[in-house]
């Protein structure tokens, strides 16, 4: 820090940072300040250094999500990438849908660490029905946004601290076909441009023949032009790296081959393929582009892919939903618009649409309970009328049962009554023929 002197008795203290607000200060202090210059080394060249520092202490992160059919080599290929085995449960290919699957490493290269991510679209293309297949990915991708965002939206928030899951590249592994694409790629590729930085490289280049693999590259490009697909290219707006980007970009799409393999070549450990007809060279570029997917995407522009992510598909997103919110930068008559304003609008809009709501629940609640009222109204009638119909069934059988009763208890009487006459003559019968008996008895006896 370097004094400089002002009109009068202050002095003020000039660092990197203060130096334009302390003479402005000194300004309005005292008209009669000096213009004073530097005369001396102030040292705010070394920010550079200081951000260097903080971010080599901070670390970094780097998420790449890899889109291609089963069987193409996606994981192999980020073994070779970053030149290590990555430990991570094979995933199952039985599932009705595509699934997401995400893995989290700590890399460290020199004393610069790295957070890793690698997403893994498992089961992408093994469905016989392929129609949505890029629904999944394009929810997942939305879903890192929303985070971000929710974060950013905090009243505390803490994104220095925050793990950014949002994803920087995506490696779009096509088939080697050799003839064009298929309508499954061009239908992702064009859902995810808007989204993600998209790399497309042919996966097992090996398989193909090198004129083939020109022609092929040619067909890609123009079927990604003529169907609008926006993919990744490399910023040539940086004198450093211009030279470089601008070839690179004429070698998309680029032409890979993976392999954690050794083979012994010369007197070099190498990187290869081992075929019964000859040797591929993973890092020789006569053979293949590895090397020059490697260089473009981890060692020239993983900052630029990190920045276009944020800066491009996440401002993107970021202002579609705010605008769904209701926020805009400008009113119908194109002054600022104020948040607490717009809270407030939103807020009562959303009263109203609330108040709105209840109206119509409470009218259609009164219009159910009138209708089910109606309904049991009808219910008791039948129910009545129901009974009275039984109530009248019962008393004709009641009366049908009573007069049987009655003649049954005539027919008892008179029974009874004939019953008793019977005995009566019985008993009459019975009297006459003793008297009878006795009567032949006793003449027996004169007759003696």
């Amino acid at each position: 820090m370097y004094p400089v002197p002002v009109a009068g008795s202050c002095e003020f203290l000039v660092t990197s940072g203060s130096t334009m607000a302390a003479v402005e200060v000194a300004r309005q202090m005292s008209e009669g300040a000096r213009n004073l210059s530097l005369s001396g080394h102030v040292g705010f060249d070394s920010m550079p250094d200081q951000l260097v520092n903080k971010s080599v202490c901070q670390g970094f992160c780097f998420n790449i999500l890899c889109v291609g059919e089963t069987g193409l080599g996606k994981s192999t290929l980020m073994d070779t990438l970053f030149n290590t085995r990555f430990e991570g449960d094979p995933a199952a290919h039985n599932q009705p849908g595509v699934h997401i699957k995400s893995n989290n490493y700590e890399l460290q290269e020199s004393n610069v660490r790295l957070k890793l991510s690698i997403v893994n679209s498992v089961g992408f293309g093994d469905q016989i029905n392929k129609e949505e297949s890029y629904k999944s990915i394009v929810e997942f991708i939305d879903a890192q946004f929303e985070a971000y965002l929710q974060e950013e939206l905090k009243i505390k928030r803490t994104l220095h601290s925050y793990h950014d899951s949002r994803i920087h590249a995506c490696l779009y592994f096509i088939a080697p076909t050799g003839h064009s694409l298929k309508s499954l790629d061009l239908v992702t590729m064009k859902k995810l441009d808007s989204k993600v930085n998209i790399i497309p490289i042919i996966a097992k280049a090996d398989s193909i023949s090198k004129n083939e693999l020109q022609k092929f590259k040619i067909k890609i490009m123009s079927e990604l032009v003529s169907n609008g697909v926006q993919i990744y290219q490399f910023p040539t707006d940086d004198e450093t790296v211009a030279e470089i980007n601008g070839t690179m970009n004429a070698h998309l799409p680029f032409a890979v081959v993976g392999s954690t393999e050794e083979i012994k070549i010369g007197n070099k450990m190498m990187k290869a393929r081992q075929y019964p007809w000859g040797t591929v060279q993973v890092e020789n570029e006569n053979h293949c582009d590895f090397v020059k997917l490697r260089e473009m995407l981890i060692r020239v522009n993983m900052e630029d892919l990190r920045e276009q992510t944020h800066a491009r598909h996440y401002e993107l997103y970021r202002r579609c939903k705010l605008e769904e919110m209701g926020f805009k930068d400008t009113d119908p008559d194109n002054k600022p618009f104020s948040l607490q304003e717009t809270y407030e609008a939103k807020r009562n809009e959303f009263l109203g649409e609330l108040q709105k709501k209840e109206e119509e629940m409470r009218q259609m609640f009164v219009m159910r309970v009138k209708e089910k009222e109606s309904e049991l109204k009808e219910a008791e009638k039948e129910l009545h009328d129901k009974f009275d119909r039984l109530k009248k069934l019962h008393q004709d059988e009641k009366k049908k049962l009573e007069d049987k009763k009655k003649s049954l208890d005539d027919e008892i009487n008179a029974f009874k009554q004939r019953k008793t006459a019977a005995e009566l003559l019985q008993s009459q019968a019975q009297q006459s023929g003793s008297q009878q008996t006795l009567k032949r008895e006793k003449e027996r006896k004169n007759f003696f």
